[in-house]
């Protein structure tokens, strides 16, 4: 396993998301940062040049740690399918705040609609800052992790942005968590 703020190298180019941009891009071999989070199945990296990239687990071996500790694999089966969902939603984290979105207050509404033998998952979700670019990311990580659990057979993930969203929607966890307490 790592450790917080690890100095790390990168042994091969490797596909990253910039953050907060969104924009999709590749790390060359030799460039040298820090991990500053690891959780839900992705890395953040920070770069000897300050840039900050969202990297999945998958590769992690490009910075010496083992994809299999990041495969994201959730043991979400009990509890309702909603139940589910919601444990689901919690293991999608801001790249750059180390609290998933249901904690940060992201979540604005989730439902599981059944009509026939199929279940729909309907979510509402806003971002940090209406101008992030990882919206997209996020929306498609959400997308992946719901859609891949047993009994959900569609999901509608809506970025929304009213009411738009401030610390105050933070769970108490949260902001401890984050110092905003």
């Amino acid at each position: 396993m790592f450790q917080q703020h690890e100095a790390i190298e990168f042994s091969r180019d490797c596909h990253a998301i910039l953050v907060p941009d969104g924009t999709e891009t590749t790390v060359a071999a030799g460039m040298q940062g820090r991990i500053t989070q690891a959780l839900g199945g992705s890395i953040t990296v920070i770069t000897q040049y300050g840039q900050m990239f969202r990297i999945l687990g998958r590769d992690a071996d490009a910075i010496g740690l083992d994809p299999s500790e990041f495969d994201g694999a959730t043991k979400n089966e009990g509890g309702t399918i909603e139940d589910q969902v919601w444990g689901e939603l919690a293991t999608c984290y801001d790249p750059e705040i180390p609290v998933n979105i249901v904690e940060l207050g992201l979540v604005y509404h989730c439902k599981v609609e059944q009509v026939g033998e199929r279940n729909f998952a309907d979510i509402k979700m806003t971002l940090t800052a209406p101008g992030c670019g990882m919206g997209e990311v996020l929306v498609a990580e959400v997308k992946d992790k719901v859609g891949a659990l047993d009994g959900i057979d569609s999901v509608e993930v809506e970025l929304v942005w009213e009411p738009q969203w401030n610390q105050s929607m933070m769970s108490e966890a949260a902001r401890l968590q984050t110092g905003l307490m």
